[in-house]
């Protein structure tokens, strides 16, 4: 599973920061443990230590009883956590994204033609992907002229930023690649791009004239669409907005290139 090194590596700082405040706070936790009794409506608080049957809290001496409870809750995610740490390295240690890939790719060239990958390398994936012909949107004639670092055109000054940020960053995509959406039909996603970590295709919109409220229903329309296909923002589908008083910024970009494709 392509990503699964950095999840791992991720799940491991939270159990780390969770071990820190359990830890911190079993520092100056009371000693012993707290037994709690019932009979009918009446609850008794026991203040045991080694083996004896425990001393009455009376119930006004309520720091106590919160201090031991702590405790054990403390304890058992201590526990549970140190358990977990020890399995995520061990697991992260050995583990590498792309190791049934580097068997083949490790393969002597004559013994590649020899036989079949159980799972075909990502350049290979994203090769087949990029040269699936496809045939875009037309451009008007009142459409300005303009291309982008690849020589492809595009319709505004804003999705060249964002087809040459992709082109620095080796980012391959489609520009206007057509999609087909139950309810809906044929639309052209600004780009479309194979995502590495899971194999996804992924789509980017971006609606520059949001201030324009014809323009602004319309983008409305067109994100409703794909989520009720499926695609959801923040997992499949990226968006950016502009309007006459904000512009996008290449920090912006960047952070979501960094967040969502790498």
């Amino acid at each position: 599973m392509h990503g699964l090194k950095d999840l791992l590596i991720k799940e491991e700082e939270r159990l780390r920061s969770i071990k820190d405040v359990v830890d911190n706070r079993l520092i100056e936790a009371p000693d012993g443990r707290l037994r709690i009794t019932t009979a009918k409506k009446n609850v008794q608080y026991m203040h045991c230590t080694g083996d004896k049957e425990g001393a009455y809290i009376k119930k006004d001496d309520m720091g106590i009883i919160w201090g031991l409870a702590q405790k054990s809750y403390d304890l058992k995610v201590k526990r549970l956590v140190d358990r977990r740490l020890k399995q995520i390295e061990k697991v992260a240690e050995e583990y590498n994204d792309n190791e049934i890939e580097n068997i083949y790719e490790q393969l002597h060239p004559i013994r590649k033609e020899l036989v079949k990958a159980v799972e075909m390398p990502w350049e290979q994936r994203l090769c087949e992907w990029k040269s699936i012909p496809y045939t875009g949107k037309e451009f008007a004639e009142n459409v300005p002229v303009i291309y982008t670092k690849k020589g492809e055109r595009v319709r505004s000054k804003s999705e060249k930023i964002l087809a040459d940020s992709f082109y620095d960053m080796g980012i391959e995509y489609k520009y206007e690649c057509p999609l087909k959406l139950k309810g809906v039909g044929t639309i052209y996603p600004d780009f479309t791009f194979l995502r590495k970590r899971d194999g996804k295709e992924i789509y980017w919109e971006h609606d520059g004239r949001m201030d324009d409220s014809v323009y602004a229903e319309k983008a409305i329309r067109k994100i409703n669409s794909y989520i009720s296909n499926g695609i959801f923002p923040g997992d499949r589908l990226i968006l950016t907005f502009e309007s006459g008083g904000v512009l996008i910024s290449d920090r912006i970009i960047k952070n979501l290139i960094e967040k969502t494709l790498v």
